[in-house]
């Protein structure tokens, strides 16, 4: 979705400031899991968990109709998710060596469900659009005010309950939920991955934490900005800037560390 429709003469702010509140909800659950996902080397799960709550919410919308409830929706996309998140446990402990394709078949079998649920709807394109690039700048208040208690809710399980496998993946599921419904599939797999792996260098937890917290919130609204400035699709564009964020982080990890590195040689 482009700012073409909403920018007249001036810079929209009353639209940005809600889609950057939605991607700071977003990057909150998305750091600390993304660095579980390399630990874990599950690069692609978040991908096949998002098609499938995406998949979990169309059918809701199809049992119901156009006008069914938000809270049902969520409910239908959540459920899904966390099926699919608990089917991945199960495989997990049988054999961790086949997980990952595992991971390549759930989100091959989801992807290509929604398309052929879509394939005789009028709006079909539209909606596919819109589960992949996200409608992050007509997010409404009601939903920011949901995500932001379900984002705390998440954040407070995650301390509680690290290090348990069956925990991480229950919440892992419904933290990729809520963040689909904000801003798509592509965005969120780029939220979760780009700041971790920029950042992989880093030894300090603390200071990597912190480091991918700022090249996320900095791609954001970059993307953002630039969407005002040259009438851009949002989401797309903020996939771009995430990842030219994530490399000046990535270069600026390794300065740090040579710079330390020669620091401690010239003590010596």
């Amino acid at each position: 979705m482009t700012l073409q429709d909403v920018m007249i003469g001036e810079f929209p702010v009353d639209i940005l400031i809600p889609a950057l509140c939605a991607g700071l909800l977003v990057i909150a659950t998305h750091v600390p899991l993304g660095t579980q996902v390399l630990q874990r080397g599950i690069i692609f799960i978040d991908l096949a968990i998002a098609q499938v709550a995406g998949l979990g919410a169309y059918l809701v919308t199809m049992l119901l109709g156009p006008d069914a409830a938000g809270l049902w929706i969520q409910c239908g996309a959540v459920c899904l998710a966390l099926l699919a998140s608990w089917l991945l446990v199960a495989t997990e402990r049988l054999s961790a060596r086949y997980q990952e394709p595992m991971i390549g078949i759930v989100f091959a079998l989801a992807a290509t469900a929604v398309i052929l649920l879509l394939a005789k709807d009028p709006q079909g394109g539209q909606h596919l659009s819109d589960l992949l690039a996200g409608q992050i700048l007509w997010i409404g208040r009601s939903q920011i005010l949901y995500s932001s208690l379900a984002t705390g809710v998440l954040l407070t399980a995650l301390y509680f309950l690290r290090g348990r496998r069956g925990a991480f993946y229950s919440l892992f599921a419904i933290a990729i939920t809520v963040s689909v419904q904000l801003v798509g599939v592509y965005l969120v797999f780029a939220t979760l991955i780009i700041p971790a792996l920029a950042t992989v260098a880093l030894g300090s937890s603390k200071v990597r934490l912190l480091m991918s917290y700022m090249t996320a919130v900095t791609g954001y609204g970059l993307g953002l900005i630039g969407s005002a400035l040259f009438d851009l699709p949002t989401g797309p564009l903020i996939v771009w800037t995430l990842a030219a964020t994530g490399l000046l982080s990535c270069f600026l990890s390794q300065y740090f560390l040579g710079y330390q590195g020669g620091g401690q040689k010239s003590g010596r």
